[in-house]
């Protein structure tokens, strides 16, 4: 698999923010995945959270990066991942908003990133979200060009004490088109629940990417939230992979053919 990295600008010892993976890939299909990494570059430090909490969903979504990894290899498609915990920045938050870099996630204070300076947030941008941002757009303008976009998430199963029976999320802003299309699909997976903008949706803010880099370049786009629990092992996520690319493929597919009509 050829991987790509790139590194921040400026800022000793916080290593690369973002990672390219199979950037010659053939698909139409741009997999990006924001929320890959709990890591805490030592230039930024812990932000006073034990151990236990740095490797909690609160710090990144896990299982989402083999389940990205796995659908790169099975749709043969470039995959964009971060390197670097949303506690520290969130790629899928413009710098403007207000919970780009958290005070607070579901019942933890995050102690290090409360009265941040104006220069300090600025570095949290520069090493984080803009090298993250120039990946994608480049990734997007200067490739083969991805006509697709479809961001991987995960979830934890019960929040702030209440269960959550979703097990996969279809979410989408204003265009529809490919999460339609695979709901639409969703019954041949009769096992799985599948819900529209489940447990989040565009008024959570979730869908920044979405609009950024999906809606304003006239890509085909959706965001995938899929509950942790179902994607804990190697063999869960390759299960959860295989529903997720055969759902996109005939998705795209269908949507060709409705074009051709």
């Amino acid at each position: 698999m050829n991987i790509s990295t790139e590194r921040h600008v400026g800022l000793e010892n916080v290593g690369p923010a973002v990672e390219l993976i199979n950037p010659e890939a053939p698909s139409p299909v741009l997999l990006i995945c924001e929320h890959a990494s709990n890591f805490f570059p030592s230039y930024f430090g812990a932000l006073g959270l034990s151990d236990e909490v740095q490797r909690s969903h609160i710090a990144w979504d896990p299982g989402a990066l083999g389940v990205t990894k796995l659908l790169s290899e099975l749709l043969d498609a470039t995959a964009i991942v971060g390197r670097i915990s949303r506690l520290i920045y969130d790629c899928n938050r413009p710098p403007e908003a207000i919970d780009a870099v958290p005070e607070r996630s579901e019942i933890f204070d995050v102690p290090g990133n409360k009265e941040l300076s104006a220069e300090q947030y600025q570095e949290r941008v520069d090493a984080c979200f803009s090298p993250f941002s120039r990946t994608v757009d480049r990734t997007i303008r200067w490739s083969k060009g991805p006509r697709v976009l479809v961001t991987i998430h995960s979830f934890t199963p019960v929040y702030r004490g209440v269960q959550r029976e979703t097990e996969i999320g279809i979410l989408h802003d204003k265009d529809a088109r490919l999460a339609d299309a695979m709901l639409a699909e969703a019954p041949a997976f009769g096992s799985i629940k599948f819900d529209r903008n489940e447990p989040y949706g565009p008024q959570d803010g979730v869908t920044y990417t979405l609009k950024k880099h999906g809606v304003e370049n006239g890509l085909l786009n959706v965001m995938v939230e899929i509950r942790n629990d179902l994607i804990e092992t190697p063999d869960q996520q390759k299960d959860i992979a295989n529903v997720l690319s055969k759902m996109i493929t005939r998705s795209l597919a269908k949507l060709e053919e409705g074009k051709a009509c």
